[in-house]
């Protein structure tokens, strides 16, 4: 079993949590589904199992994220994430990860989704940059990096326009295995 990936998620949801809302010295809680853990993990659990892995995972990442704790919820697990780990993520963030780019462009007013996603292109050549309008009433685009490269998250935004002709932007991010299950 494999937790890199899982690490990488959970880093990666606490930095942008931090980026929306600010850094605080306290626990964070995330709450998982099963599948979405399982294929973070990159095998099939059962509920028990993913408990046990869990537990693994805690002493795996204990280092850098401190003693992780792994409730059940309906339907998945709630992490939570203790001070210690909040505050590795905060020191070791430095503002220039794609995450931290993105929530900053989301809160700007935008002329249209072009102005938007020059913060994707800012990350990866052009033609690496994903854009596709799907066939739901969800969301209006579906953004990604082709390569994986910064990351491999499906984006799917929505552009809200206002009176003065600008737009405001927001987004829900998925990797790709729950995108496909969602909406594939």
């Amino acid at each position: 079993m494999n937790f890199d990936r899982l690490e990488m998620d959970i880093t990666e949801n606490v930095r942008e949590a931090q980026q929306k809302l600010g850094f605080e010295h306290r626990p964070l809680h995330l709450n998982y589904i099963s599948t979405t853990l399982c294929h973070l993990l990159g095998c099939k659990l059962s509920s028990e199992e993913l408990a046990e892995a869990l537990k693994e995972f805690s002493g795996f990442t204990a280092k850098r994220l401190g003693t992780i704790t792994a409730s059940p919820i309906r339907d998945g697990f709630c992490i939570t994430i203790p001070s210690e780990g909040t505050e590795w993520v905060h020191n070791s963030t430095t503002g220039k990860e794609f995450v931290c780019t993105l929530v900053e462009a989301a809160r700007q007013k935008h002329e249209d989704i072009d102005s938007f996603l020059e913060v994707f292109r800012k990350y990866s050549d052009t033609d690496n940059v994903a854009v596709l309008t799907p066939d739901t009433e969800e969301f209006e685009y579906l953004v990604y990096f082709k390569n994986g490269v910064p990351n491999d998250y499906r984006y799917c935004i929505n552009l809200e326009s206002f009176p003065d002709g600008h737009c405001h932007i927001t987004y829900h991010r998925f990797i790709p295995e729950d995108y496909e299950e969602m909406f594939g």
